[in-house]
């Protein structure tokens, strides 16, 4: 006799729809989602860079179930086993191309990083390939991250879970975002190939001092004196703050795109031409910090803007505390509460655990089922920083049984 059918977790709006959307795979409770974009009249419903989320996760899952309302404003997602690529191990895994739309207003980040939280909970390794005229490289004033804050900030996380090897963030073509922020016809492949079955439990909480930065200071389809513009102005601000500082500069040709004139299709068109700047500090206890900023699609600001508004924003991510950026936070509590079932403990700023998003996602936790966080103030002289404390729901990894 077969069990009876899971009562699905109810949403509303599109907010933090990715997140919810990996959870519900995660935990294989099935999810109901009303009310995206009810009042747009030109656009309402799923938009591009949505839809295409879920033709990822339907590409990586095996037996998932998608159905969307004929105005695209309510959906409801059924997930299957996390499958990932083809059966096989490093090199000889099969690659998953997913391409993006030319209309896509998300950088290529927002793809990645609930890719990364689902690959340790596959059945065999992950590799995808982004590609399309909607893949963005760089930050974008959506706020969506650079793919180098992803393989510097993100990325390294992991390690402290024990996920740590055959994980690797290429990025083929840099693109910016185009003309109107939309798409940039870059090129990006992620692959990894660590599945576990059960995260460690960690305790994070010594943040440290600031004892390095890193970063890296991009341009597409421009002159390389723009990085330097950046790097120097950059510098000028941190180097007082740490002697440690260094800046890669990379330079890369901007992506051609085949025009979409009927009367010469054989046209082509750059697109994806901007600079920006990626930064990340590191504390002596292992603590990462990270800060990104690019051109807006508009043009019209200088590289030594890019340069000093980015260090402003490294210094204040660093300001507010604990061993977590805000950026960071959603994946390492994200990860804890997926984790074997023992408390786990992580010290962050008391803005970061209080912006909204956080307590956003706190309540989806609570919705699929995983504990509440218990939150007290830090002992250990960092005066405005809080330890969080979660409960792992050992959901572990149900298709490859890993010790």
């Amino acid at each position: 006799m077969s069990s009876p059918p899971q009562a699905l977790v109810r949403f509303q709006s599109q907010k933090s729809l990715a997140h919810r959307l990996v959870l519900s795979t995660l935990t294989g409770r099935p999810i109901h989602v009303s009310q995206i974009r009810p009042s747009s009249y030109a656009n309402p419903g799923l938009a591009p860079h949505e839809i295409s989320f879920l033709r990822l996760l339907e590409a990586v899952t095996n037996g998932s179930r998608i159905e969307i309302s004929y105005t695209g404003t309510t959906l409801v997602y059924r997930p299957g086993l996390i499958t990932g690529s083809a059966p096989g191990s490093g090199a000889s895994a099969g690659v998953i191309r997913h391409e993006l739309p030319a209309g896509c207003v998300k950088g290529v980040s927002y793809f990645l990083i609930p890719l990364c939280l689902l690959a340790p909970f596959s059945k065999s390794p992950m590799n995808v390939l982004f590609t399309g005229p909607g893949v963005i490289t760089s930050a974008t004033p959506s706020g969506d991250m650079s793919v180098d804050s992803v393989r510097t900030a993100i990325l390294p996380l992991y390690a402290q879970f024990g996920i740590s090897n055959s994980i690797e963030l290429r990025i083929l073509q840099r693109s910016n975002a185009g003309t109107g922020g939309k798409g940039g016809a870059g090129e990006v492949q992620l692959v990894f190939g660590h599945q576990v079955r059960l995260p460690k439990t960690v305790h994070i909480l010594s943040p440290g001092r600031v004892k390095k930065i890193r970063g890296v200071a991009y341009c597409t389809g421009l002159s390389a004196s723009n990085n330097a513009r950046m790097i120097e102005e950059a510098r000028g601000i941190l180097n007082p703050m740490t002697k440690d500082t260094y800046i890669f500069s990379d330079v890369s040709s901007a992506p051609s795109l085949k025009s979409t004139d009927k009367s010469n299709l054989n046209q082509k068109g750059k697109t994806g031409v901007g600079f920006g700047l990626s930064l990340v500090a590191e504390s002596s206890t292992g603590s990462l910090y990270s800060a990104d900023l690019a051109s807006p699609p508009s043009g019209g600001v200088p590289p030594e803007d890019i340069g000093r508004q980015c260090a402003y924003q490294l210094l204040e991510a660093v300001s507010l505390g604990g061993t977590v950026s805000l950026a960071a936070a959603p994946t390492v509590l994200t990860l804890m509460a997926m984790g074997s079932e023992d408390v786990g403990r992580v010290q962050l700023g008391r803005d970061v655990i209080g912006n909204e998003s956080l307590v956003g996602l706190a309540r989806d936790l609570k919705a699929f089922g995983a504990s509440g966080w218990g939150v007290r103030d830090a002992t250990n002289g960092q005066e405005g920083d809080v330890v969080v404390s979660v409960v792992g729901r050992g959901v572990g990894n149900v298709g490859r049984k890993i010790a």
